[in-house]
């Protein structure tokens, strides 16, 4: 950390990166089997109070600058907020499933298109909108030295917004990506605050096309090589006879396919955690609260290594392994993420806006996160 101090003088206590996450797996671990239990006990309802047991344990173990964060978003506002949403997309599903069908039944093909398309342009609006709220409602239960963030926006003008830019995206077969990502973290961000003080974000694409770019690449010639090892493969199988002697291919080509399909999808995989990762140091780094500034270091091994890792944990265990993988990604976040400048504890009031009350209701029921 860079000359941070949380007064006019700095605290010599301070985490070197600004946070530290203090938290261990064998504290965890109770938590999150009695989560897993009541979550199977009550035919995955309890999810909710899980979701708010781990935030209260994961914030409490997290250090920034001289004070630990606090969580007091609770299970039941969760909870209801679901509620009220599925109460809403449960007859989008319905009319999907039942009334679109009635429609080409009677032969009104025309119609039977246009609503399909205007609900699954409603859903893609949602999804913008539940990303908005997910971030506000979780800053707003996020507290620091008694004080919380949040945002006085609804989030519906974003979800216009996400719509139109990630449609653009589309358009252009994926080439605006980066253009939309940095564009809606930034409208994101720049709409929310903590205590007194805006965040404000100003990403770029700068760096990130190449890299974006670099997926089309890779896809290529992945597509290229695994054309190629298959042409050979069945060259191969085709001249060499099977043990009765009927001249089938052998066990050789179902392996050489499989390892030739497997590195077309791993080269894709590393291609994409290139580019998010330079995302992400790219988003967060331009991401500032009053006088702090904001970076994140993981590159691309990192992001690799937690993945795998993820994966590994959860074949050992029979997906046991599940409920520790929150447990790691907040550790791996907190790990990377450092803030530099000063902040002026004194100057540090409230927040004015005022507090969500819509949980995470739409972020729940397509299960997206904040960021």
């Amino acid at each position: 950390m860079n000359d941070m101090h949380a007064a006019p003088t700095r605290h010599e206590d301070a985490p070197a990166s600004g946070f530290e996450f203090t938290g261990a797996w064998r504290e965890f671990l109770p938590i999150a089997l009695t989560n897993l239990l009541l979550t199977i006990v009550t035919l995955g309802i309890y999810r909710f109070w899980a979701k708010a047991r781990e935030r209260r344990y994961l914030w409490s173990r997290t250090r920034f600058i001289d004070d630990r964060l606090e969580w007091t978003g609770t299970g039941l506002e969760m909870f209801i907020g679901f509620l009220l949403v599925m109460a809403m997309l449960v007859p989008i599903v319905l009319f999907l499933q039942f009334g679109v069908q009635a429609l080409v039944l009677r032969g009104q093909f025309l119609i039977a298109s246009i609503a399909i398309l205007a609900l699954y342009l409603g859903l893609f609006y949602l999804i913008g909108v539940a990303l908005f709220r997910a971030l506000r409602y979780r800053l707003s239960r996020s507290y620091w030295h008694g004080i919380r963030g949040g945002s006085d926006e609804p989030g519906w003008a974003y979800g216009w917004s996400a719509l139109w830019k990630y449609a653009a995206a589309g358009v252009t077969l994926g080439l605006l990506t980066p253009w939309t990502q940095t564009r809606l973290w930034n409208e994101r961000w720049n709409a929310m605050s903590f205590g007194p003080y805006a965040f404000g974000a100003d990403a770029d694409t700068k760096g990130l096309k190449t890299r974006w770019l670099m997926i089309y690449v890779a896809g290529f010639a992945a597509a290229i090589l695994l054309t190629a090892t298959s042409f050979m493969a069945v060259l191969g199988a085709a001249g060499t006879p099977n043990a009765g002697g009927t001249g089938l291919p052998v066990p050789q080509f179902t392996w050489t396919a499989f390892l030739g399909i497997l590195g077309f999808y791993l080269v894709i995989v590393i291609a994409s955690l290139a580019y998010y990762a330079a995302f992400f140091r790219k988003a967060i780094g331009s991401t500032r609260l009053a006088g702090l500034g904001f970076s994140f270091t993981a590159r691309t091994r990192d992001w690799l290594m937690l993945i795998l890792g993820n994966i590994g944990l959860v074949v050992v265990t029979l997906g046991v392994g599940l409920i520790f993988l929150s447990y790691r990604n907040w550790a791996f976040a907190m790990r990377h993420l450092e803030a530099s400048g000063e902040i002026d504890l004194d100057a540090l009031t409230q927040s004015p806006t005022r507090a969500a009350t819509d949980a995470e209701g739409l972020a729940s029921a397509f299960d997206i996160g904040a960021l």
